[in-house]
Formats: structure tokens, sequence, C-alpha cells
């Protein structure tokens, strides 16, 4: 009975998604775990069978850092984003659409579901503009390829969704002048999802969402209005490297995405659970 309980509870969303692009930030343990890597796939093909229209957008920053560590090069970073030079960047593009894009479509069709792998460079697919130089610390800075989404090829992508494939997309950008740039995922992730006009952005991290108290995982708030952002920022309950993704959905939402989620990428099927069911299972960030 408990079964038909979840396909009844299941049963109202699948109605209200049915044909809606989902977008999923693919990160953490979703693209280094054998079992979440195996897990997310299956779901992700499982949301497209039930008729939605999965869209991926994946990350790799350890990985590009393990890839630099073996080639002798040393990673350096500046407010979270890597520095990039010319070198660097052919590392990013053989890690990101080499290496990463390459296991998650393989994964996707091992589940069942017809998938091609992008490069953001693919048909100008993300059209970037290099980062200029800033301040940071009263001291000049130039982070190398480092790009900024100016827009995306929503035609490309509608035609590659309405040909029933799963675009997988690596975050890299293709500039006015030919260059590639490094893109940061999250990022690149909700201006695809403004963009192509999605119904959902669904960022899957290595923790549960946002929490009251970093040290309680119990204590996660499942639902936030981006007009409260400002305040759990100012609070300290948004810190670190969950800043730029609130900041993300935020974006997102006034761009037009009707809602935004944090999920925990490491529980098996979060992705089902977060879509599928009254609570979900993360954090929520809606207007």
């Amino acid at each position: 009975m408990k079964d038909i309980d979840v396909l009844i509870e299941a049963l109202p969303y699948i109605k209200k998604f049915h044909d809606k692009k989902i977008l999923i930030k693919y990160g953490g343990h979703a693209m280094v775990d054998e079992e979440a890597k195996s897990f997310t796939a299956h779901d992700t093909v499982l949301l497209k069978y039930v008729g939605m229209r999965p869209i991926i957008v994946h990350g790799g920053g350890p990985e590009i850092s393990r890839a630099m560590e073996k080639l002798g090069k040393e990673s350096k970073f500046i407010k979270g984003l890597r520095v990039t030079d010319e070198e660097t960047m052919e590392i990013i593009e053989m890690v990101l659409a080499g290496k990463i894009s390459s296991e998650i479509v393989s994964e996707l069709i091992n589940h069942d579901g017809d998938a091609i792998g992008l490069s953001g460079i693919d048909s100008s697919l993300i059209y970037a503009h290099k980062k200029p130089v800033s301040k940071v610390d009263e001291e000049l800075v130039d982070l190398g390829f480092v790009g900024e989404v100016d827009k995306i090829n929503v035609d490309l992508l509608e035609l590659i969704i309405n040909h029933d494939l799963i675009p997988v997309i690596s975050p890299i950008g293709i500039a006015e002048d030919g260059s590639r740039l490094n893109l940061n995922a999250d990022t690149a992730a909700g201006e695809v999802a403004s963009f192509i006009g999605a119904e959902k952005l669904i960022i899957l991290t290595d923790v549960p969402g946002v929490l009251r108290d970093p040290s309680d995982p119990n204590s996660l708030i499942h639902k936030i209005k981006i007009s409260e952002v400002p305040d759990l920022i100012e609070e300290g309950i948004i810190t670190g490297g969950m800043i730029p993704k609130i900041e993300t959905c935020v974006k997102a939402i006034e761009n037009g995405v009707n809602s935004c989620h944090i999920i925990d990428g490491r529980k098996k099927h979060s992705l089902l659970l977060e879509i599928f069911t009254t609570n979900g299972i993360g954090t929520m960030i809606y207007k």
C-alpha cells in the first residue's frame, strides 16, 4: 500500500511538470561517486520518460585541479574563481568536454536515455565575454580566460530537446574573438535555465540544502523566498560557497524560472524525492 501512496503523491507533480524543462546542475558526488552517478542518471532518464525535458549542466572543479596537479601546474583561486591562463584553459576543456561530459552521457545511455554532450563553444551555445579586470583588496586582478555569459543559443538547445535528446553541457563559453572562456558552472546553469525558460533549476550538492545551523543536519530550511535571502546572508545562515549558489537561484527566478532547488546529490534518488513529493528533500527558493 505504501508504494501505491507514493505513486498517488507523485501523480499531480507528473501532470504539473509534463513537457516542462528541468535544468539539473550536476555537481559533487553525483559526478564522482559510482553509485551516485548511476542513480542520478537513472533519475534524470526517468524524468524524461514521465514527460519532462531534462537539461544538464555539469561542473568539474576538483577533477580539473587533480588534472593540473598531475601535469605539475598549481591551481590558483581568487574569490572562488580559478585564475585561468591559456594552458589552464586547455586542461579545463580536456577535463570538462573530453572526460566528464562523456562519462555523464555514457551513464545516461546505460540507463536507456538518449543524450548528447555539448561544449558551450559548439555552435556558440554559450556566448560570453572575458570578465574585466577588477579590484580585489585594493589590487587590480585579471583572472585571465574567465568569462561571463551574454546569451545562450536557445534554438540549438530547442532543436536537441525536440529530438528527444538530453543535452549535457560543459560550462565553457566562446567570446566574440573566438577565444574559449572558463565559466562558473552554477552561473552557467542559471543562465541556461533562464534563457531556455526552465520550470525548475535543481543544483546537486554535497549538503542537505541551506541549514539554519551548519552543525545540525536537522535544521534544514525547506523553503526560502528570494526576499528573505539578504537577511539570511546578513545573519550568517547563508555563507561561503552557498552564497553564489543562492545568488544564482535568485537571478534565475528573477529571469522567469519558477523555482530553484538545492539538494543533496549523495542521497539516493534525491532528484525524484524533491520533484515528486510534497515535502521535498532540500531547500526550495521561490518568488
